[in-house]
């Protein structure tokens, strides 16, 4: 549609062992963060991540991850002497992989650092085979074992995967050579113990946590830091809220509520809960929401004719059974857009490719019509606004402008660079406490030539019961709180950052 699809990557990567890595006197192992320039180039190639269910996966639950948009670089040594591998700090998986010597047939791994076992001394071989999902795809290699090197740190005997083969195009864009997951042990490919496992049981941390800042000035030398075994008290005020974490697996918490400006989106109502993921620049949501604050701030996405079809030609009946009080999950089944069951199987013709179809999926895992992903929003906005006590034509003329606020097929969402101070908080109460986040930070600036291009940082994501509905809370508010990993004590804590 002549769009430029744009993802923004921030990405940074940790200082060498010669520069601010070393622990200071306090005991704590800093690695200290540095922002790489916006690269329009690299940005235009990203997508959406893809839920893929647990089948398609070694390791159970819904995996979420979308390594393209990962932002920070954190500078590390494999082996004995140490092999230098650029990897992202990733608290939104578990394992560590970087490209191997044996890779000689994947253009990825042409341009990325490679591990080569017979230069290390401490090397040990396994050899299990592995595949671990990247974005809409998956890379392949192999377990081994040596010594990791973070900072002054000197991690034992780490298992990790080197890769042999790349089946994804999304490797070849990429700034950064692998992952090192700070995830939980469950949910790791091949059960292999994570790295932030390891340096516990090995004593390089006096407590189990560590933090992450990230530097909100965009033209500071430092991008920011995280420290393990313990917090740098000169980067927030106040004091951290924690929560607890609902779901070991990944650092998962439940949200109470997301309000646009003061008002509530609706969707908590029945529980939510969020990913907290610094491997995700942006913050990902259920559809029907990022529809709702693209409408609130001004967005503008795809237009959905799909979605206004259904309120021109559904609006009043769908009206009658949510003021009728008919039970919101059984309105669109009755209007026969929706099977639940898996007892309607949309036309070849009413199965048209939208926004949403890749998602539409139900919980019996039968694909639905993506009528029905619309129906269920449109019943959604409804309830929100019925409880703001407005009137019939006005409902539906509102639900009507929420169609065309729809995300366009990526997810990316354009902003009048003119109106940031005029639009509204968004806020995420946890804890029962209020985080907003302010225009000037959920809003990206991008300079294209001479001219610069303001997007929203909120892209669709739709997870279904018992998984969802789900928000992935990356680095745009990872920006605008402090956050401590309490590993453990099972809880997060966030305060605001300085």
């Amino acid at each position: 549609m002549g769009f430029k699809y744009l993802l923004v990557v921030m990405c940074l990567w940790a200082c060498s062992a010669s520069m601010a890595c070393k622990a200071p006197s306090d005991g704590l192992m800093r690695v200290r963060l540095k922002r790489r320039n916006l690269d329009i180039k690299s940005l235009s190639s990203a997508r959406i991540k893809e839920v893929v269910s647990k089948n398609h996966l070694e390791a159970d639950g819904v995996y979420l991850k979308n390594y393209l948009d990962a932002q920070y670089f954190g500078e590390i040594g494999i082996g004995s002497p140490p092999q230098s591998f650029k990897v992202v700090f990733d608290t939104g998986s578990s394992n560590l992989w970087v490209p191997s010597s044996k890779c000689v047939m994947s253009i990825g791994c042409i341009i990325h650092s490679k591990y080569r076992s017979k230069l290390s001394s401490t090397y040990k071989k396994i050899g299990t085979p592995c595949k671990i999902p990247i974005g809409r795809g998956a890379i392949y290699g192999f377990f081994s074992q040596d010594y990791v090197k973070i900072g002054d740190m000197i991690i034992r005997d780490q298992e990790f995967a080197e890769i042999t083969k790349e089946g994804s195009l999304e490797f070849l864009a990429m700034h950064f050579d692998g992952i090192l997951g700070l995830g939980f042990q469950n949910f790791s490919v091949g059960e292999v113990t994570p790295v932030w496992y390891n340096m516990i049981e090995q004593g390089h941390t006096g407590q189990k946590i560590f933090s992450l800042w990230l530097n909100q000035d965009p033209m500071a030398k430092i991008g920011g830091e995280i420290v393990f075994g313990g917090i740098d008290w000169k980067h927030f005020r106040g004091d951290h809220t924690y929560v607890p974490i609902s779901r070991k697996g990944y650092w998962q918490i439940e949200l109470d509520d997301i309000r646009l400006a003061k008002d509530s989106s609706g969707l908590c109502e029945g529980g939510c809960s969020a990913i907290i993921d610094s491997g995700k620049s942006l913050i990902a949501g259920p559809t029907s929401i990022v529809a709702q604050i693209n409408h609130a701030i001004g967005a503008e996405g795809y237009v959905s004719f799909e979605c206004k079809n259904i309120v021109h030609t559904y609006g009043d009946t769908i009206w009658k059974f949510v003021t009728s009080g008919i039970r919101p999950e059984i309105v669109c089944v009755d209007l026969g857009l929706c099977s639940r069951n898996g007892s309607h199987s949309p036309t070849k013709n009413e199965f048209n490719e939208t926004v949403v179809d890749n998602e539409a999926w139900g919980e019996t895992g039968t694909r639905e019509s993506p009528f029905c992903t619309f129906c269920d929003m449109i019943v959604l906005w409804i309830q929100v606004q019925l409880k703001q006590r407005n009137a019939k034509e006005k409902i539906l003329k509102h639900v009507d402008e929420l169609c065309e606020k729809l995300p366009n097929p990526i997810g990316q969402s354009f902003i009048d660079c003119n109106s940031i101070s005029t639009m509204p908080p968004i806020t995420f109460m946890i804890g029962n406490k209020a985080f907003p986040l302010s225009p000037q930070q959920y809003v990206l600036k991008v300079e294209e030539g001479c001219s610069t291009v303001c997007y929203g940082g909120f892209v669709a994501l739709d997870v279904h019961p018992p998984q969802g509905p789900l928000w992935v809370l990356g680095d745009l508010f990872l920006g605008a709180y402090h956050t401590v990993f309490d590993y453990g004590n099972l809880r997060i804590g966030f305060a605001e950052a300085v």
